[in-house]
């Protein structure tokens, strides 16, 4: 039995082109055959178990970590809201330094912000110019099939297709499985972003950071074009490795808003008595109230992303502590198949049982009252797991 622990034990080549010139382009497929004893496979599964050792308590302290987060974030956010004071637009007053201010108008430039190298500029009263650069280059596609065999090793075919195409940055090919003939140049431009100097809002001055926040949600057309696009190479219609499409986006409001602590004749991060410091800008003119509200939104809308993170990491830690009695049972692969069932089964109620207990402890401790509910809810799915469990030995011993 041979053991190449994951290394390609042969490869072969289907359909190779060469580089020429056409809207897109099929440098052909590379398919290796790699094999894994069972010996190697038990050896890395133990790895996997150490992983998982650590992945689980650390989906937990994600888990709580994030609680606190949203509501430290949402008690800052309702404190905020009931310290913010609106102010005119025209000039700062020396009584508001310090203070939470809101304060929306029209924005003024000194200096438009200007993209020298490849000379482009956007209309008057941008204040963000955002270059975005692709390049015409090698992508690589793998598809990998991996086979148990009798005794527990596996035989994995991976099939690697390459083709050209347009795409942002610049592909790594040097990863490539079959990097010659597919290299990728580095790019003669490179994505970049200008901001306004002396943008003032009123007689407030924006700092680069701020704004920086803003969007770049319109599209920059080229003077005496017409077009969005430039083109860098010698054939839009046959375009080679290397060429590049380069576009622009700006950031034009017609009013800013900004929600921040008043400094000097500027703005600046409020710290709230929850832990938080205070910093909001948008585009338009938007009061202060829907502000507050989009920030919570936001902030809940992230609470919940996190919590799927810490969900699917703690199902994958569970996963990869079980992995070695999958890879045990390989030994006939009809029964690991079994097995493997078996655990992610498993993987899956511990993961359903762990995360809604550790969320509902974290409420507990920030939130006791929706902490109880969310508890009850984890006791409640956990009691009715443990009676389908106990019912279905009764049912068979009916039938």
């Amino acid at each position: 039995m041979s053991d190449n622990s994951g290394r390609d034990s042969g490869g072969s080549w289907a359909n190779p082109v060469g580089d020429t010139p056409g809207s897109s382009g099929d440098g052909g497929t590379f398919t290796t055959t790699s094999s894994q004893s069972w010996l190697s496979r038990i050896g890395s599964a133990l790895v996997g178990l150490l992983i998982g050792l650590a992945m689980i308590p650390g989906s937990g302290v994600l888990l709580f970590w994030n609680e606190g987060r949203a509501v430290q974030t949402a008690r800052s956010l309702t404190e905020g809201a009931g310290a913010v004071r609106s102010v005119p637009a025209d000039r700062p007053d020396a009584a508001n330094e310090g203070k939470l201010v809101h304060v929306s108008g029209p924005v003024r430039v000194t200096q438009l912000p200007f993209d020298a190298e490849l000379d482009a500029k956007p209309p008057n009263g941008t204040l963000r110019l955002v270059r975005h650069v692709e390049m015409f280059q090698w992508q690589e596609e793998n598809q990998s099939e991996t086979r148990n065999r009798l005794g527990g090793g596996t035989e994995t075919v991976t099939t690697s297709t390459y083709r050209r195409g347009w795409q942002e940055g610049r592909v790594d090919s040097g990863r490539f499985r079959q990097g010659e003939g597919h290299q990728n140049p580095t790019p003669r431009y490179a994505a970049a972003s200008f901001n306004a100097q002396g943008a003032t809002l009123g007689g407030f001055r924006l700092s680069d950071p701020q704004i920086g926040g803003l969007p770049a949600d319109q599209t920059l057309t080229l003077p005496g074009s017409g077009e969005g696009t430039r083109y860098i190479g010698n054939d839009p219609n046959n375009p080679r490795v290397g060429d590049l499409r380069v576009s622009w986006r700006y950031a034009r409001p017609d009013a800013v808003s900004v929600i921040a602590a008043q400094v000097g004749d500027g703005f600046g991060p409020y710290a709230t008595n929850a832990g938080d410091r205070l910093q909001l800008i948008q585009s338009g003119s938007v009061p202060a109230a829907a502000m507050f509200q989009q920030a919570q939104d936001d902030n809940a809308t992230m609470t919940w992303i996190l919590r799927l993170v810490g969900v699917v990491v703690m199902f994958i830690g569970w996963a990869l502590l079980f992995n070695p009695l999958k890879v045990l049972a390989d030994v006939l692969p009809f029964l690991g198949s079994l097995v493997g069932f078996g655990t992610n089964a498993l993987a899956g109620v511990l993961t359903a049982l762990m995360a809604p207990v550790i969320i509902g402890v974290a409420w507990l401790f920030y939130r006791p009252l929706v902490g109880i509910a969310i508890l009850a809810v984890g006791i409640g799915l956990a009691y009715g797991i443990t009676r389908l469990r106990r019912r279905a030995p009764q049912q068979e011993k009916l039938a």
